[in-house]
């Protein structure tokens, strides 16, 4: 049966209807036009899905949208001040940890919730942090550079 919610993302409200079955990441780019968050493997292994819920990751590809009426979202979308980029995106790029971009929403959002938690981790807590999220282009070492450069307060 469908169920109109009201959902937080980004700091905005949304009214949706949703289905009980409904996943976010689906909500998320069909029905509110956040694209940023990719559908990867549909099984809560790759990662591209992450999203931020109450500021923890999260698997959007798994995470049914109906559970989530009180909760706060963010999306890769909402991390950024306007035109000033995130930290870890402006990291992201200038440590050329964005090759295909299909991966980069997903380990960006994992990123930001592993250093609220972790804000000055070890190189092996970051590999061991995002086994979880898959790349297939960049071999894992420009993230975790970049990961670590936002870590040391290279980028405020």
């Amino acid at each position: 049966m469908d169920q109109v919610i009201k959902l937080s993302i980004n700091e905005e409200m949304y009214e949706v209807i949703v289905k009980p079955k409904d996943l976010l990441v689906d909500v998320l780019r069909d029905k509110i036009g956040l694209t940023g968050t990719k559908r990867g493997c549909d099984s809560g292994t790759c990662g591209a899905c992450t999203v931020l819920i109450n500021g923890k990751a999260a698997k959007s590809c798994r995470t049914k949208t109906i559970e989530l009426a009180d909760k706060k979202i963010t999306t890769i979308e909402g991390i950024a001040k306007g035109k000033i980029l995130d930290p870890l995106q402006k990291a992201f790029i200038d440590h050329g940890a964005v090759q295909c971009g299909f991966c980069t929403p997903g380990m960006i959002m994992k990123a930001k919730s592993f250093l609220q938690e972790n804000p000055n981790p070890a190189q092996d807590e970051i590999k061991k942090a995002f086994s979880g999220n898959i790349c297939r282009c960049t071999g894992y070492v420009k993230i975790i550079e970049a990961i670590e450069a936002v870590a040391s307060g290279d980028y405020e």
